[in-house]
């Protein structure tokens, strides 16, 4: 239900002060008239909820519901998702909230969801199931409201605040099968990947779905298997330094970046102008940030990351999640086999380098951030030796454009000039950057 003053403000006074250009100062009201809806009373109109059928919710018709999962998972699957199975759900936004509806659909019956978020106009192009009059609500009474209207006999319990590592033990107890991460903040992300690794909880989690939009790209993996995703690399490189190189199973997309495409873009100064923009962020120290999303990606994501549980979780056949991602080997593969064309063309030696496929997947993602070492360029790369007086290794191995190998191959490794001769400052500099994180790297492979 709409508030008194969602509709003081009026829906087309609203559109028409953000079409005029006063984001910051109507958000910034309606955030501050509605942001403090009261959550007992939220929850007591839940609890007074008649059931659709009158009483308990009968078994045949709940059976009826879920016939098409018996059919595909089985009598012993559905029912170990219907008794033995407690997912939390960490953030229940555009990817959340879709893990959370598809599990309550799919018969899971004990789910824990938490945020500390609410309903904003800008969630309704990828939340699962909040419409206008949800706005201003928190995140979690919205999906529990609209999901006990499709399984009722659901235990859906809702935590209304931020996770950190002080509310962690709280937060996650109960012994969960899974915890599913769906945090869009870096730091508490990486904290309760850190946090249920070391408590050997099980976890999945969601990489970024922002400035993505091609589904076919969308990948399960391992943390150390990521590639082409910010967002995972990110949180990949903070995990190694805390100890943590592999062991967490993430969704992310393989998506090549292109400067045509879109990109996350700092809020504009004209808009910091109109007011404090503070009020447009929950909590202090949240950047705002214009973080453009394609509407169905989250939901890609979170649909994947429920389909991956509900099939591991009932022992449904699947590939095992190892190695490099589909998307990615021919990418590799081209790019081993241009160092080991050049190793050829430097002497004739045999053409086989002493690099396995993984390697260069931690020389390319890891140390170079699939990024040109000389130009940034992010097409057409290839791994060259930087010295010719080394062997091949991760600590003399410099990603570069092919036509960018051929010229250091020419100056360099088959003529009489040094890198101090052909490259400025800048890019010297950066190789040896790059050099020195992968001799501490190195210790955690």
């Amino acid at each position: 239900m709409m508030s008194s003053s969602f509709k003081v403000i009026g829906l087309t006074a609203l559109v028409s002060a953000i079409v005029t250009g006063g984001l910051v100062e109507v958000v910034g009201r309606y955030l501050r008239n509605n942001g403090n809806r009261s959550a007992d009373e939220d929850t007591t109109a839940l609890q007074k909820k008649e059931n659709l059928f009158g009483g308990e919710y009968d078994e045949d018709l709940i059976r009826e519901q879920l016939a098409r999962n018996y059919v595909f998972l089985g009598e012993e699957g559905v029912n170990k998702l219907r008794k033995d199975t407690f997912i939390v759900v960490v953030g229940v936004g555009g990817v959340g909230s879709w893990v959370t509806t598809m599990m309550v659909r799919s018969g899971i019956s004990k789910i824990r969801i938490i945020d500390f978020d609410q309903v904003t106009l800008s969630s309704l192009n990828r939340h699962a199931v909040a419409t206008l009059s949800d706005v201003g609500v928190s995140k979690v009474l919205t999906l529990k409201k609209h999901l006990l209207k499709v399984a009722p006999w659901c235990e859906i319990e809702t935590i209304n605040e931020l996770w950190n590592l002080e509310t962690s033990e709280r937060l996650l107890e109960g012994s969960p099968t899974f915890v599913v991460d769906c945090i869009d903040n870096i730091d508490t992300k990486v904290d309760l990947l850190e946090y249920c690794h070391k408590k050997k909880i099980n976890v999945i989690s969601s990489m970024g779905a922002g400035c993505k939009s091609d589904p076919t790209t969308v990948n399960i993996g391992d943390i150390s298997n990521t590639g082409e995703d910010p967002l995972a690399r990110s949180v990949r490189r903070r995990l190694k330094k805390r100890g943590i190189a592999s062991g967490i199973t993430v969704v992310f997309s393989a998506e090549k970046p292109d400067p045509r495409k879109a990109s996350l873009l700092p809020l504009p100064e004209d808009e910091y102008m109109k007011g404090n923009v503070d009020e447009l962020t929950p909590l202090r120290d949240f950047r705002v940030r214009i973080l453009p999303v394609l509407g169905p990606m989250p939901g890609i994501f979170g649909l994947t990351i429920t389909s991956y549980l509900l099939t591991y979780l009932t022992g449904y056949p699947l590939e095992p999640i190892e190695g490099v991602t589909k998307n990615r080997a021919k990418t590799y593969e081209g790019i081993l086999h241009t160092l080991a064309a050049q190793q050829s063309r430097l002497g004739g030696q045999e053409q086989r380098v002493p690099l396995s496929l993984n390697d260069v997947v931690y020389v390319v993602d890891e140390i170079f951030r699939a990024k040109s070492a000389i130009s940034s360029y992010s097409t057409r790369l290839a791994l060259s030796r930087w010295d010719m007086a080394k062997e091949i290794s991760p600590q003399n191995l410099v990603l570069m454009t092919r036509e960018e190998q051929l010229q250091h191959e020419q100056r360099v490794l088959s003529g009489r000039e040094t890198p101090e001769d052909v490259y400025p400052p800048e890019v010297l500099q950066r190789v040896q950057n790059r050099f020195e994180e992968e001799r501490y790297y190195a210790r955690f492979r």
